[in-house]
């Protein structure tokens, strides 16, 4: 079984904690862990200073077209920041937790 990391921005806590609920609720991911980030980047030519939360999801592998698909529907960004990050390894234990918590 292959497992991911899917790191996710939104504008603010309320936003990301709407998307990890949704994405918890419909067993896309097992968990989503928030983080408060200030993130520095050029949007339509103009250099952004701005405050984000971060998502730190884990899942399965095969889920990721349907998180990309699910987040793109919830999120207010005209481009969410979606990128996933293979788990090479971790706790048995705990990446069966993943497996059985999220949909096959």
């Amino acid at each position: 079984m292959a497992y991911i990391m899917v790191i996710i921005t939104a504008p603010d806590e309320k936003e990301a904690s709407r998307i990890s609920m949704t994405l918890v609720e419909e067993k896309l991911i097992a968990c989503a862990n928030r983080f408060p980030v200030n993130s520095i980047y050029t949007w339509q030519g103009k250099v952004e200073d701005e405050k984000e939360v971060m998502l730190v999801c884990k899942t399965r592998e095969k889920n990721l077209e349907a998180i990309i698909s699910r987040v793109k529907e919830l999120h207010s960004y005209d481009v969410p920041e979606i990128i996933a990050i293979p788990i090479i390894g971790g706790a048995k234990e705990y990446l069966d937790w993943v497996e059985s918590s999220t949909k096959p």
